[in-house]
């Protein structure tokens, strides 16, 4: 089997100086990788791990390395990998099979690659290892203990799985911990979209309307920031308690078809699909900016725009204009894929940081526990949310109270 497929190993000191930099802002997995260059815990386990694969994901990967894994390593997204970083990870002695700008046919290849040393343990970012091990390599099933899902949209597939009964193995939902989407999915997301959008276009937010698709974490960080820069914020959603809760933040609320024309960026974040149509965007303003924070690119109806469109061509870079009718103009940012990664770097480091460390502590909990556990989708253990929290907590330097042996009577008795 090959040791690695990548672009070029020539570009590893550029990726080894941005994982560096990462570490140095990413407190608890340095405290981890120190527990582990000692403890061993990962000793002859298998894992095979497909996230953005960037520097901070790099850093996660030689965090379990350091721990004694065998890392096979890919993207989860063919826009948001980046060849110096994968080559840092391969001249760092990795399993790596992956390459910025992957057709289909070679995203899945390094996909099946990356799973061929039969894992123990997988851990994923919106379900292609789990789907494709489970689609075109049932064979390998035998061999994997469980996994970690980042990502909603992965979590929302792994539960259809469930539900459909052919889940072969335990999945935790690293997304659902506390320690994650509250952080991650609002703070990282809110800011890394606006990052992107805003270097993308080198267009001011201020004075703007912006239309925010679903009012799930995600998409409460990207209005909270819109917001903070200035903008008019309009949220669509389908759920009426979040619909209640968008109002109430101060947004206004309405469906697509009247926020369309109003818009000036949009930006989608539901796990749905086509949650903007041709037929919204034949109503938007001439010059409507659209982006997607969503996990796969089927949040914007691209086939539709493409086969609609009576022009289409490169606005700037990173953004593709489409002609629908005479004089308007759609532009789409990163082709509709998951614009603060396609098109940026992703979340903050120490964003990650926490949401990796919910990573490695749900994987050892694979590893000690998957005897035990069901082939169901599971939460992440509220010891390690509390674990984890309260290291970040003392990485800042902050101390909190605790209860008094009194209080916790008090709490635990019916009784006033």
């Amino acid at each position: 089997m090959e040791q690695y497929q990548i672009r070029d190993i020539h570009l590893a000191p550029s990726g080894h100086q941005k994982i560096q930099w990462v570490k140095n802002n990413m407190p608890l997995l340095s405290g981890l990788e120190k527990e582990f260059e000692k403890t061993k815990p990962f000793e002859g386990i298998k894992i095979s791990l497909s996230v953005h694969l960037e520097a901070k994901t790099a850093y996660l990967c030689l965090v379990l390395a350091a721990g004694g894994a065998q890392m096979s390593v890919t993207g989860s997204n063919s826009l948001s990998t980046q060849d110096d970083v994968a080559a840092a990870l391969a001249d760092a002695g990795l399993k790596v099979f992956a390459w910025h700008g992957a057709t289909d046919e070679e995203y899945n290849r390094h996909i099946e690659m990356c799973l061929a040393h039969k894992p123990n343990i997988i851990i994923d970012d919106g379900g292609d290892l789990v789907g494709l091990l489970h689609n075109e390599r049932p064979d390998l099933a035998e061999e994997v203990w469980g996994g970690c899902e980042e990502t909603t949209t992965g979590v929302i597939r792994l539960k259809a799985m469930e539900k459909e009964g052919i889940l072969k193995f335990p999945m935790v939902a690293v997304n659902d911990a506390q320690c994650k989407h509250l952080f991650d999915n609002r703070y990282g997301t809110g800011q890394s979209v606006w990052d992107s959008i805003m270097r993308n276009t080198n267009l001011i937010v201020a004075s703007k309307t912006v239309v925010v698709v679903g009012y799930g974490w995600c998409s409460r960080g990207i209005a909270m920031r819109a917001s903070a820069l200035g903008a008019k914020v309009i949220v669509t959603e389908i759920d009426p308690v979040k619909a209640i809760e968008a109002r109430m933040d101060g947004y206004d609320v309405m469906k697509m078809e009247q926020a369309a024309p109003l818009g000036d960026i949009f930006v989608t974040a539901t796990g749905c699909n086509h949650t903007i149509t041709v037929e919204h965007m034949r109503k938007m303003k001439d010059q409507a900016i659209l982006a997607n924070a969503g996990h796969f690119n089927v949040e914007i109806d691209m086939e539709g725009l493409e086969a609609a469109a009576d022009e289409k061509r490169e606005s700037r870079k990173n953004i593709m204009g489409y002609r629908l009718g005479p004089d308007k103009w759609i532009h789409v940012i990163a082709e509709g894929k998951l614009v603060n990664i396609a098109a940026a770097d992703g979340h903050p480091a120490e964003i990650m940081d926490m949401s990796f460390a919910v990573q490695a502590m749900s994987a050892m909990y694979i590893k000690e526990h998957y005897k035990d556990l069901e082939k169901k989708v599971i939460d992440v253990s509220a010891e390690i949310d509390d674990k984890i929290a309260r290291r970040k907590l003392e990485s800042w330097g902050i101390e909190i109270d605790a209860l008094t042996p009194e209080q916790e009577t008090y709490l635990n008795s019916w009784q006033i």
